[in-house]
């Protein structure tokens, strides 16, 4: 299985000293024990730098992210991500810009996603996005 995980599952992994309960927190040590590929962007790494202070939680986001493959995105990707926004904007659906481009990532990539943002629910159900449930 190919997943790509979202800010919000890996800043619930990281917060708790003790091994988390959340779903999606189970659900991504799942994926990680059975080998599966776990995918980021650096959007991702830096929302979750920004999220947390001093150089020991640094130092542990980049050990463990220096193992996942990393998506970088393209001109092309950041084209058709902004016209998935304006067709999820179109029919009612408003997502970020962050949002849209992981969102497009993972429909261009053929990655299920784990999050926690119920916003990709509405977004899933008008688009090809795939979430793990």
């Amino acid at each position: 299985m190919n997943v790509f995980v979202d800010t919000s599952v890996w800043s619930l992994a990281f917060r708790r000293p003790q091994v988390s309960q959340d779903p999606q927190v189970t659900a991504l040590a799942r994926c990680l024990q059975a080998g599966d590929l776990v995918f980021t962007t650096g959007l991702v790494l830096q929302e979750l730098l920004q999220g947390f202070a001093g150089p020991t939680a640094k130092n542990a986001i980049l050990a463990r992210f220096s193992k996942l493959p990393m998506i970088v995105p393209s001109t092309r990707d950041h084209v058709q991500a902004a016209e998935l926004r304006n067709a999820c904007r179109h029919k009612g659906i408003q997502i970020g810009t962050i949002d849209t481009l992981i969102a497009h990532l993972c429909i261009n990539n053929d990655l299920l996603l784990l999050t926690t943002d119920r916003d990709f629910e509405h977004v899933a159900r008008h688009t090809d996005l795939s979430l793990l449930a």
